[in-house]
């Protein structure tokens, strides 16, 4: 079976900088990848281009073996392939159960005529990221940053992807938050959900992660074993501020 996900040579240009240099990695079926580097290093950028909202300058994206490198965010999310964002990005004036139906939305006409009602599917999202009935009307203003990303991960979930980028997905969360993301990231891992994870917190990503890949300045600087990237020169000197 081809790669879920696979960057080979991957060049992005903003003008003179060049915010992704030559990256090359792959994503097995049901891995857990950490995607880490410092503040600036091109992390979200390399997300952005995945999805298509930068395209790339040079080099090839592709998603189970498909060059995706041409194709629109839609077609990309239709070919199993979507994200979350540092920021949620929930509808302010939806409700939870509102905002997963947006990720099972058609995207054309005729496909929204004929839909039939998923509020049963839209619920058991719901409810296996772990909010309860009682949330399930409520709107994104009452609930907390980790709700707030559970919503994101369900959203995303609707939308029927088996590859899923999690851009710091622990950030701003309380330690009771983050062991709930990271319990819910293991049990859609055994449920066969391929992941790419940014985060800065190191602590958390440890245990969920098969590898990492480390990078600055847009290249990567090194690949392996959380234990080995950890202990790389080039990685504690640029991230990690040590000899």
């Amino acid at each position: 079976m081809s790669h879920p996900l696979q960057i080979d040579k991957l060049v992005k240009r903003f003008g003179g900088l060049v915010a992704t240099d030559n990256l090359s990695f792959t994503v097995e079926q049901g891995q857990s990848v950490g995607l880490i580097g410092p503040n600036g290093a091109g992390k979200t950028t390399v997300f952005a281009q995945i999805m298509g909202e930068h395209r790339q300058t040079s080099g090839s994206i592709r998603l189970y073996g498909k060059d995706i490198g041409a194709a629109s965010t839609p077609e990309r999310i239709r070919l199993g392939v979507s994200r979350t964002y540092q920021v949620p990005r929930p509808f302010a004036e939806m409700t939870v159960l509102e905002n997963i139906r947006v990720g099972q939305m058609p995207n054309n006409l005729w496909q929204m005529i004929r839909r039939k009602p998923q509020h049963e599917k839209e619920v058991e999202l719901a409810l296996s990221v772990g909010f309860l009935p009682s949330d399930l009307g409520k709107t994104p203003g009452e609930l907390s940053m980790g709700d707030l990303r559970k919503l994101e991960m369900a959203r995303t979930m609707a939308t029927g992807t088996s590859v899923m980028l999690l851009d710091e997905v622990f950030a701003g969360l309380t330690v009771a938050e983050i062991a709930q993301i990271a319990s819910l990231i293991q049990q859609m891992r055994k449920d066969g959900m391929t992941f790419l994870i940014v985060s800065h917190d190191l602590k958390a990503l440890e245990p969920l992660v098969d590898k990492v890949i480390a990078i600055n300045y847009g290249a990567r600087i090194a690949e392996g074993t959380f234990a080995e990237v950890m202990n790389n020169a080039d990685v504690r000197s640029s991230y990690l501020g040590a000899a």
